[in-house]
């Protein structure tokens, strides 16, 4: 597929122990969470070892043989090939065949049972939903045991698939370098942003500033105490193209700001700002430029540090 694609990774070598897969397990979990998100599905299998899925492959092979007409054009023939695709195929034919396919975690040996039988027992001790799904595959061989998706339902009876991740224990050894276990998962950026889209999650009204100032000369005034403003950490905004005083205090208004910093002719004149409560009590007033800083933080209420 000719598509870009985004995730955040989560990787960890050199450790087989099951608990790690637990932790990982746990980790992704709590991202989604994070971020907001429920009702997901987290899905679990496990793909055995060489030792054990060889006789299943072939077992599987057979099975799929004997329905090979119900499978979907790309897949009927391709049963010798890679059979564990098939169960991964998302067309009505071939999810039709998996649901009475063989179920390799029937057939584990007992070094993997007992792993798979740790990791759930682990998700269970951290009160981690899942489900276990025998038609949950992973379509290369260098993916061993544990494998994972979680699925979030979508509103064309569908199901969007938000973070997938395995362990990879023949990853290395494939790519040429010694044998090392591996377990890791990723997240694509974009389906999770549709996600929270969809559960309105992640939404946040855009902050309103402190500060609003008023410039009825010429704008000078206005970008010189932006500028200082924002420098000191206080949120500040200003209109902009020459609008008139009458015009800006209404973008003031709407703005939200607490305050309006006043500036006209009189003012740069006198080298003053007029600063005017735009929510709740209190008085305009004029004050000298260099104490106006001191005015605004003790009109927020804010400490000298303090920012906003």
């Amino acid at each position: 597929r000719y598509r870009q694609h985004h995730q955040v990774g989560v990787e960890v070598l050199g450790v087989a122990d099951a608990d790690l897969d637990v932790e990982v397990l746990a980790l992704g979990d709590r991202y989604l969470r994070g971020l907001g998100l429920d009702g997901f599905t987290l899905r679990l299998n496990s793909l055995g070892d060489p030792a054990c899925r060889p006789a299943y492959l072939e077992t599987l092979r057979g099975y799929l043989h004997l329905h090979a007409g119900s499978l979907c054009e790309e897949h009927g023939h391709k049963i010798d090939q890679n059979p564990l695709r098939i169960l991964d195929c998302k067309k009505p034919g071939c999810r039709q065949v998996s649901a009475g396919a063989p179920s390799l975690t029937e057939v584990l040996c007992e070094d993997c049972a007992e792993h798979f039988a740790r990791v759930r027992e682990g998700l269970d001790a951290l009160e981690i939903p899942y489900l276990v799904d025998p038609q949950l595959v992973r379509g290369l061989d260098y993916y061993t045991r544990t494998t994972f998706e979680a699925t979030l339902a979508i509103g064309d009876g569908g199901e969007l698939t938000i973070l997938a991740g395995g362990r990879y224990d023949g990853l290395v050894e494939v790519l040429g370098g010694p044998s090392t276990p591996g377990i890791g998962f990723g997240s694509g950026i974009e389906r999770v942003l549709l996600a929270c889209d969809a559960q309105q999650v992640l939404q946040s009204s855009p902050a309103s500033p402190s500060v609003f100032v008023v410039d009825a000369t010429d704008g000078r005034a206005a970008r010189s105490l932006v500028a200082e403003l924002r420098a000191e950490g206080i949120s500040v905004d200003r209109a902009y193209d020459g609008r008139s005083m009458k015009s800006q205090f209404k973008a003031a208004d709407r703005s939200g700001a607490s305050l309006a910093l006043v500036v006209g002719a009189a003012e740069v004149e006198a080298g003053t700002v007029t600063i005017r409560p735009l929510r709740g009590e209190g008085a305009q007033r004029e004050v000298p430029r260099a104490e106006l800083m001191a005015e605004i933080r003790a009109e927020l209420q804010l400490n000298p540090g303090a920012t906003t």
